[in-house]
């Protein structure tokens, strides 16, 4: 089965319609069916985009990208650091 990729403003709309199906009366798994995710995706979704507008998902995701930028620059400074320092131990 593939994996369906959803954007931030696509989970964001699903979780407002089953906030509405819930408040009708529903029951969760009958929504998540109607939805077509499973319930797993539905609370990790809730627990993460939660209370969230469009526009505060969008920026959300950037910060993330920008944090996983700015970790692998400072994992890459770090190991240059030690070869460099390792380097000069060896050399005295």
């Amino acid at each position: 089965m593939a994996i369906k990729r959803h954007t931030p403003e696509q989970i964001i709309f699903k979780l407002r319609e089953a906030d509405v199906a819930l408040a009708q009366g529903a029951r969760v798994a009958d929504v998540c069916r109607q939805l077509g995710i499973t319930e797993q995706t539905y609370y990790r979704w809730r627990k993460e985009y939660g209370g969230l507008r469009t526009s505060q998902a969008r920026q959300l995701k950037l910060l993330e990208r920008e944090n996983t930028r700015l970790k692998k620059l400072v994992a890459d400074l770090s190991l240059d650091k030690q070869i460099l320092s390792e380097a000069l131990k060896g050399n005295f």
